[in-house]
């Protein structure tokens, strides 16, 4: 492709790109169709002989985007933890691919490198944890959240874990988080090779928060029978409610017994850096690791995900292996010091350039450009809350962050008892169903104290107060209509 063709193609492309972000806010959410459906737009025919020309191409993948994708970026979805991609980092992305940096090492990659040492520092900044310390950019929350795990695991073996593996200890290591913690920790525990059984779940109190006193009894119980306890998983947002635990208890504890303390703050970290958040929140900053997600509170384009930790040297002891083929030595460093070299600080040794578009968004909105979005996030959250109290049939669950949940109950419904309690459920449960495919509303589930309950989450630049005061009628509505079918 000529630079005169690229640039015709996309220009064109972008055109449409800016009237598809106009149109947004009058289009479907999600056209609501079947995989059968979705997988006919393609065919089943097996790889094309021969090629397409890029423009008609991109004319024909734009179209089927369009038309046949759910749409997050809608102002009426509040479904999941994943932001309206904001067009900055759109742009960013595209530039990014464009340069195509390898982002593994230094000297494949030294502008970008440094852009995204300096969007690490930027983040941790940000949310109030020490600058001083180390970070690096991954896919999503899982991957943050595991390399996070994994430098516990490595900081707090007594052997070298890493060589001879967990066999050369004969106690087990243990794993400590509350019932709300994201499935993440299944993963890292099935793969860092503890097991998941040799996670801890602890009890929740009445506002989806861990109960302190519970975990000292576990860790007690298991340093008795002969395990090893290494790391206390602080939750800052949960999945179903966005509630935060009382991570400065939790940091105490975890200095008494010298565990690993690590963060989940995917969702709830950014909201550190409001002035007038929580206390408990803040105190991510005593963290030694901590995981964020800037696209899904900061609005950038998936992916876009965050390991930080205190120790500088933590993500490079837990992974950095130096083969003489990756000719290290030969990096001069002029008198300065040595650049950074992102495989050696997690799983990837190829890596995107995806910081880019999170330092575009931190240079483009700025701190208090960020601060009152996520303020504004959270008063449309609260707002629905009281529309939802106030409505006579519709009850409000709990707010937390920017996540509000609430359950439809008709009026004629005697509740109260076990029989009707299950009817509820079974009725919002479908109810959810019916509001995720027909495209005016996009809302999730969550299951509080048995009760299967709609959960909206603000996390959505284009969100107005006009979209929240439209929910109750959409809710009551629909619900009507499940009643009867």
């Amino acid at each position: 492709m000529t630079g005169e063709e690229f640039r015709a193609i996309g220009h064109e492309l972008v055109d449409r790109i800016a009237g598809f972000y106009d149109a947004l806010p009058e289009r479907k959410i999600t056209p609501g169709e079947s995989p059968a459906t979705v997988r006919d737009l393609l065919g089943r025919k097996g790889i094309p002989a021969d090629g397409t020309p890029a423009g008609e191409l991109l004319d024909e993948v734009t179209e089927l985007l369009f038309e046949h994708s759910l749409h997050d970026g809608h102002p009426k979805f509040l479904g999941y933890i994943t932001s309206s991609g904001a067009p900055i980092g759109a742009l960013g992305d595209l530039l990014a691919a464009a340069v195509n940096q390898n982002m593994g090492k230094w000297d494949l990659s030294p502008i970008a490198t440094e852009i995204e040492a300096q969007a690490i520092r930027w983040l941790a900044e940000l949310i109030g944890y020490p600058a001083n310390g180390s970070g690096v950019m991954v896919s999503g929350g899982n991957m943050a959240n595991f390399l996070g795990f994994m430098a516990g695991r490595k900081a707090c073996a007594s052997w070298d874990i890493r060589n001879d593996g967990l066999y050369a200890e004969p106690r087990r290591l243990t794993a400590y988080a509350s019932k709300e913690t994201h499935t993440w920790i299944q993963k890292a525990a099935d793969i860092s090779g503890i097991g998941v059984a040799a996670v801890r779940w602890i009890e929740t109190d009445s506002l989806q928060r861990m109960k302190i006193d519970v975990l000292k009894q576990h860790i007690e119980a298991d340093l008795a029978n002969g395990f090893l306890p290494f790391i206390v998983v602080g939750t800052a947002g949960s999945i179903s409610t966005g509630a935060v635990d009382a991570l400065p208890e939790i940091a105490a504890l975890c200095q008494e017994y010298k565990l690993w303390f690590h963060v989940d703050g995917a969702y709830g970290a950014p909201a550190a850096a409001l002035p007038e958040a929580a206390d408990d929140l803040k105190a991510l900053s005593l963290a030694d690791s901590v995981a964020l997600d800037p696209h899904k509170w900061m609005y950038c384009p998936k992916e876009a995900a965050c390991t930080l930790v205190r120790d500088p040297q933590a993500l490079p002891d837990a992974f950095s292996f130096r083969p003489a083929y990756y000719n290290l030595d030969s990096q001069d460093t002029q008198g300065d010091s040595p650049g950074i070299n992102y495989f050696e600080y997690g799983m990837q040794n190829t890596r995107g350039f995806r910081a880019l578009k999170v330092w575009l968004s931190l240079r483009h909105l700025g701190k208090n450009g960020h601060i009152e979005a996520m303020r504004n996030d959270i008063e449309l959250a609260k707002h629905l809350y009281k529309l939802c109290d106030e409505h006579p049939e519709i009850e409000a669950c709990t707010q937390n962050l920017s996540i509000t949940t609430f359950r439809y109950v008709p009026k004629n419904l005697d509740t109260g008892t076990e029989e009707a309690e299950q009817e509820l459920n079974t009725l919002n449960e479908e109810l959810m169903k019916r509001l995720q495919t027909d495209g005016e509303l996009f809302v999730s589930n969550a299951i509080i104290d048995g009760k299967y309950v709609l959960r909206a989450c603000v996390v959505n630049f284009r969100t107005t107060m006009n979209d929240i005061e439209a929910i109750p009628e959409i809710v009551v509505r629909t619900g009507q209509l499940v009643s009867i079918s």
